[in-house]
Parts: C-alpha cells; sequence; structure tokens
C-alpha cells in the first residue's frame, strides 16, 4: 500500500469518526430534550387541578 492510499484511508477514517460524534452529541441533546418535557408532564400529573380553579365563597 502507498503512502497516498493510507493518507486517504486515514482521512477517511477520520471524517467518519467526526460525523459520528456530531450525530451523537444530536442525539444526546434530543434525549435530553425529550427527558425534560417527560419530567415536566410527570410534575403537572401529580396535582393535575392545582391552581386551575378559585374559592371565592369564603
Amino acid at each position: 500500500m502507498d503512502i497516498a492510499r493510507l493518507s486517504m484511508a486515514m482521512s477517511q477514517a477520520n471524517v467518519q469518526q467526526q460525523v459520528s460524534l456530531s450525530v451523537m452529541g444530536k442525539t444526546m441533546d434530543q434525549v435530553e430534550m425529550q427527558s425534560d418535557g417527560l419530567i415536566e408532564m410527570l410534575e403537572k400529573s401529580v396535582h393535575p387541578y392545582l391552581g386551575q380553579t378559585i374559592d371565592v365563597q369564603a
């Protein structure tokens, strides 16, 4: 194998690794946003009627 082919193969492997890390980062960001939404939904479901009515006959 000559130096040019080896250099191209190493460069291509480096690009593939960078793309893989970028995709993984975006996936982690998306999962974090989804988990934040799920936590918010769970917090609201504990007391679903809290703050929706006012007792004015006191």
